[in-house]
């Protein structure tokens, strides 16, 4: 499988501060590549140092080839470049701010004219095509934004938090145009900190906190290290309170993870025999209304490798939504 980028200790230190700490990785060509982190991993940072918008104190990275840090102009040529916040211009129209940015790519003006013309189309914005930018919503704000960095058909496009703050339609439609531009041949790059996002898009996955690489892999090889680790889930008729702590002491080889009064969540990283269970459920004249295995996901391998919950993951959203 050919790279089309190769990074290899990769560093940025902001004063005292290192944001990212020695990195390396490569992106297959042709693969949507998931970089997975909290904010403050050094997503941004790092996406900026590949994209040439922040010079690394360190290491160094190759973009099909071209020395990312000697040559950035050459590289930024054939990247195309999504920041997390907009960066088109209010007071033009979508139309117009197409085209001023497939002039700064040399594109002469009936070709530019013409992919703006059909980019419009495909990412459903035909009829706002002569509104100023400033009037858009988030959400076609967010596909402008993206459709300016292919204007000029670049072989790897990277994308900063592409669905953050966003409305639920307009997250799957952008969703729907990243898995279509890759179909069509082109290498993304998509940071997040949206797990199912990641899940849902990415051949592969790297995650990052505090700066490092943590680990990087397929969706199945993610999943492999946490293979042995099972999760049983209890719904019972009612509240477990007058039994929770004798519960806990008869099944102490096993972590009992009350949900709520009525689920209860028992994790062990062998095999969990259910029979115990619902006997012990029987004897107490307790009803068992379901009992199913819970099968590791994205999340668990997160959680697993950087100890970050879904909770902290989703006050970060919200945070960065109120923004």
């Amino acid at each position: 499988m050919i790279n089309i980028l190769e990074v290899k200790g990769l560093s940025k230190k902001f004063d005292n501060c290192l944001a990212v700490d020695n990195i390396d990785f490569n992106v297959r060509k042709g693969e949507i590549f998931g970089f997975l982190g909290p904010n403050g991993a050094g997503k941004t940072t790092t996406i900026n140092m590949l994209t040439g918008l922040t010079r690394p104190s360190g290491g160094e990275f190759l973009i099909n080839g071209i020395d990312g840090i000697n040559h950035i102009k050459k590289a930024q040529a054939i990247m195309g470049i999504v920041p997390d916040e907009s960066n088109l211009y209010d007071e033009l129209s979508g139309f117009e701010n197409l085209c001023f940015c497939a002039s700064l790519y040399g594109m002469e003006k009936r070709e530019r004219q013409k992919r703006a013309g059909e980019l419009l189309s495909e990412f459903g914005l035909s009829n706002v095509s002569g509104r100023l930018f400033k009037q858009y919503s988030k959400g076609m704000k967010r596909k402008l934004t993206i459709a300016a960095g292919i204007i000029h058909y670049p072989e790897i496009l990277f994308l900063d938090e592409p669905t953050t703050g966003i409305d639920i339609e307009s997250a799957r439609n952008i969703r729907a145009m990243i898995r279509d531009m890759n179909r069509r041949g082109t290498t993304i790059f998509l940071t997040t900190h949206y797990i199912e996002e990641a899940e849902r898009l990415c051949d592969r996955i790297g995650f990052i906190a505090e700066g490092r690489i943590i680990l990087i892999g397929t969706l199945d090889e993610l999943m492999t290290g946490i293979q042995g680790h099972n999760t049983m889930q209890f719904m019972i008729a009612e509240d477990i309170g007058r039994i929770k702590d004798e519960f806990s002491d008869k099944f102490s080889n096993y972590k009992v993870n009350i949900v709520d009064q009525k689920l209860i969540r028992i994790d062990s990283p062998g095999r969990i025999d259910l029979l115990p269970f619902v006997q012990y459920f029987d004897k107490k004249n307790i009803a068992v209304l379901e009992a199913k295995i819970i099968r590791p996901s994205l999340e668990d391998v997160f959680v697993s490798v950087t100890g970050i919950g879904l909770e902290s993951m989703k006050r970060e959203k919200e945070g960065k939504k109120k923004k």
